[in-house]
């Protein structure tokens, strides 16, 4: 290093430019990654977006002739203007990245608009449809988008909230289950490793900034291809996390493979942050026979053993318990004092004896509880006497937080007293014992062709998705995060037929939760299908081509099927669910959903309040997902729904500011206004429980600080 160092002084003294370049690129390779995962880092990714509408400065492809079966050009061009040319749209085209570019001039119908993933984006929102069965619950959301962006776009309304993201992510099988830059990422493919790590990297740094880091689950299921890999990605991204792997297995008769073992399980790694941990429950997922023991009523012995049990150490629980001679009842108790003090400075009441927290061995130790503790315990009923000595030696019992939380809740109770005046205390009703989950789990109802497959054939007849995950795996998977959080927000990137949100509903109804589910999924078509609708002529973005997508294809119509029990077609789902909870799946669910496409906006339509409508969803997504979205302000330039506010018109923050007020749910209020002295006096009247937001501003830097990574 010091040679280095010496020779890029000699080469800055000879030429300054130079020496300050070669510092640089100096200063770049130090910073790369000696030990640990190392891969390329491959060109951002870039996405086609068939919906948008061409526009002066839009990157673009020219899309191939209609009927073409072939990857059409793949050279990205800018948009340096359009023109009406016999009432049609007609781009002016430079090629970008290029030493000589090309000019040509296309008609806007054969472009398609790409997204680079360092190129900057405002994001919004259109509705597709809801489905509403949940009264007051909030909603599940389902967004078709690219993921990265649709992350972009979340970093805006759910920065810091979401408590649990479950994704599935491409295994890289070579089997054309993913792309990377429209490309299909092939088994030959050399970079097809790093591409993958690339890929995930991306969207894994954006979801961090979604979780709430003091108490919040990443679980990330993946096969035996990129398993090692994405272990180390894991731990670099998030080194903070407390990781463990668990194995699954999702068929015991094992997937046959030429030349190879049968595999049957994958894996899935459980990120806890901050303060979470995993949830004990009545299955441990591995054991055949889980223990169901019922609950017993413990009494604690009173006498501290183990750590800090000397009286020196704490001598304000060494203090004498005064008992009645003869009936060996409790008669009171006696005051702490400094460990200097003799045991014979205390006055024993007449007729009892004095017993002391003496040890074993006879040395002076200390009871659990304070001389006011105990006498509240003894109030209640709560400790009792077992054998004492006059000679200051004996046992006493109490019923310690675990056992009187258990009588607070209904699981104990209280029958009646003894002849001591001590509490009879029973078991109300079983409890089943729990236990921390296994990291080898060996449920039939993880089987994926059961209870993926199969089921999804059920809700959606007729329609085909691949290696569907077992609805009860992800279940269980969430209740080993969730299980004390009935009200968490869950995410998933991943989505594909939408078995998360369908997870989550089933948490629900079997403790009466409100927990909602962010799913995200794009709308591609699979090879095949691809194929066919191209040889009809078809493109991206046509109404035919789109309906095939998996979201409005699969998705939608999975989410929207377990909600109201019936299929597509109107008729009711056959079959019942299994396991914790068995019920026919054409009861459905008391829950609500609602349907999203992600669309991409000119900020300057943003700043000026054009694009208010496509906006509006996202506002809604922030105040949490509740009741009715405000999409129209109306004459007066305000509106209140149920759980946040909009106002424009600042003449009438006086009545706005009265109707928050009156709405104990509305916790955000969203103020459109470049003034920031106004927007100061709005919020000085607002309650204090309610949080002021600036629109445009909050969206719009929001989105500019992104940009451009």
């Amino acid at each position: 290093m010091s040679r280095l160092t010496e020779l890029l002084r000699q080469a800055r003294k000879a030429d300054k430019q130079l020496g300050d370049d070669l510092e640089k690129e100096f200063a770049a390779l130090m910073k790369r990654r000696t030990f640990g995962l190392v891969f390329e880092q491959h060109q951002p990714e870039a996405v086609e977006l068939p919906g948008r509408a061409v526009r002066r400065g839009d990157k673009v492809r020219v899309l191939p002739p209609r009927g073409e079966v072939k990857q059409g050009d793949q050279r990205l061009w800018r948009v340096e203007r359009i023109e009406r040319v016999d009432g049609g749209r007609v781009a002016h085209l430079l090629e970008l990245d290029a030493e000589e570019p090309e000019t040509q001039v296309v008609i806007t119908d054969d472009l398609v608009v790409v997204a680079e993933f360092n190129d900057r984006i405002y994001p919004g929102l259109v509705e597709t449809g809801r489905v509403e069965r949940g009264g007051d619950k909030p909603f599940h959301t389902v967004i078709n988008a690219e993921n990265y962006h649709a992350l972009e776009m979340l970093t805006y309304t759910h920065r810091g909230k979401v408590d649990a993201i479950y994704i599935d992510p491409p295994y890289n099988t070579g089997a054309k289950d993913w792309k990377y830059n429209n490309n299909y990422v092939e088994g030959d493919d050399d970079y097809r490793h790093s591409k993958w790590l690339a890929f995930m990297e991306r969207r894994l740094e954006v979801a961090r900034e979604l979780l709430n880091l003091e108490d919040s689950v990443l679980i990330v299921t993946i096969d035996e291809k990129e398993v090692h890999r994405l272990a180390l990605l894991l731990e670099q991204t998030f080194p903070a996390a407390r990781s463990q792997m668990v194995t699954i297995v999702i068929q015991g008769a094992g997937s046959v493979r030429s030349g190879q073992m049968s595999r049957s399980e994958e894996y899935a790694f459980f990120c806890f942050f901050g303060r979470a941990h995993p949830q004990s429950w009545t299955d441990d997922m591995l054991n055949d026979n889980p223990s169901t023991a019922r609950s017993k009523v413990r009494w604690e012995s009173l006498l501290r053993s183990g750590t800090h049990s000397e009286r020196w150490e704490r001598p304000n629980l060494f203090y004498p318990i005064f008992v009645e001679r003869g009936t060996g009842v409790i008669h009171s108790v006696g005051e702490s004092r400094s460990a200097d003090v003799p045991r014979s400075a205390w006055q024993v009441p007449d007729g009892c004896y004095a017993v002391w927290p003496l040890k074993s061995n006879g040395t002076e130790g200390n009871w659990r509880v304070s001389p006011s503790g105990l006498e509240s315990l003894r109030a209640l009923g709560y400790v009792r006497a077992g054998k004492t000595d006059e000679s200051g030696t004996g046992t006493f019992w109490y019923l310690g937080k675990l056992a009187r939380k258990n009588l607070a809740e209904g699981l104990f109770i209280e029958t009646g007293r003894d002849d001591a005046g001590a509490a009879i205390v029973e078991v109300a009703r079983s409890s089943p014992k729990r236990f921390p989950p296994r990291t080898v789990w060996t449920r039939t109802r993880h089987h994926a062709g059961w209870h993926g497959t199969n089921l999804l054939r059920s809700l959606v007849p007729n329609r085909r998705f691949p290696f569907p995950k077992s609805l009860y795996a992800v279940e269980d998977a969430l209740r080993t995060a969730l299980l004390h959080k009935p009200d968490a927000v869950v995410l998933d990137f991943f989505s594909g037929s939408g078995t998360t949100a369908h997870a989550v509903m089933r948490l629900n109804r079997q403790d009466g939760g409100r927990r909602q589910c962010i799913s995200v999924t794009n709308n591609e078509v699979s090879a095949e299908e691809q194929h066919v609708l191209r040889r009809k002529g078809l493109r991206p973005g046509d109404e035919e081509w789109e309906s095939q997508g998996i979201c409005d294809y699969i998705t939608k119509p999975r989410v929207t099927a377990a909600i109201t029990g019936k299929t597509p077609e109107g008729e009711p789902i056959k079959g019942d669910y299994k396991f914790t909870d068995e019920f026919p799946m054409s009861e459905g669910f008391e829950e609500n959903a609602a349907f999203f496409t992600l669309t991409y906006e000119a900020p300057l339509s943003v700043r000026h309040n054009r694009a208010f409508e496509r906006i509006a969803p996202m506002l809604w997504l922030r105040a949490g997902s509740q009741g009715r979205i405000i999409t129209d302000l109306g004459e007066d330039g305000w509106d209140v729904a149920e759980t946040y506010g909009v106002l424009e018109n600042l003449d009438q923050a006086g009545d706005f500011v009265a109707r928050v007020a009156e709405e104990d749910s509305v916790k955000t209020a969203f103020i459109v206004t470049d003034d920031d002295s106004a927007f100061q006096m709005v919020c000085r009247d607002l309650p204090s429980a309610v949080l002021p937001v600036r629109l445009y501003e909050s969206y719009l830097q929001n989105f500019m600080l992104r940009g451009g990574r």
